[in-house]
């Protein structure tokens, strides 16, 4: 058994992706690219007419950032599995985790919302301010996600490894 500060460096399962290159952070880009580019043509849709073309355009990108949103979940869950119960990094984790898992209920119900409106452009000013409450609080889980990895080292190298990179290659022992 690895001791705590290096389990939480370590897959728990090859599908998590290998050591030092988990698949989750680059699955998150998938819905926070399609839901912040939802929200601009959600804006655009007020500025160009028709507009439907953009309304529809912003429904489907919120379909594809849910979609995506669990695929990441599903990656993110086996590296919350790794994490040591009781530290910081479990409870950051477990913050990042409940944001997002709120965020996408809050982008399905959008999307729901949206699929059954009537008239769907331009978009209505109530569904922008979903959307866009919606990315604020994406931005503090991102944050949170940022400090999972660069602060606390989930999923990165473990300290040895990282000094490796720091070494001088015309010092270095052979």
């Amino acid at each position: 058994m690895l001791p705590e500060q290096f389990q939480a460096k370590q897959p728990v399962t090859v599908l998590a992706g290998t050591y030092g290159h988990p698949l989750h952070p680059i699955l998150v880009t998938v819905p926070i690219g399609a839901w912040v580019t939802s929200l601009v043509f959600d804006i655009a849709s007020h500025a160009v007419h028709p507009a439907a073309f953009l309304a529809q355009g912003s429904l489907w990108l919120i379909g594809v950032g849910v979609i995506g949103a669990v695929l990441a979940a599903c990656f993110g869950v086996l590296d919350l599995f790794a994490l040591p119960e009781r530290t910081r990094a479990r409870r950051t984790a477990v913050i990042h985790a409940s944001l997002n898992l709120g965020i996408t209920a809050a982008y399905a119900a959008g999307f729901a919302w949206r699929y059954k409106a009537v008239h769907p452009a331009p978009v209505p000013a109530a569904q922008i301010a979903l959307s866009v409450v919606s990315l604020a609080v994406l931005a503090v889980s991102g944050f949170l996600g940022g400090k999972l990895t660069y602060r606390y080292g989930v999923r990165v190298a473990d300290e040895v490894t990282q000094a490796d990179g720091y070494d001088n290659p015309a010092t270095a022992r052979t």
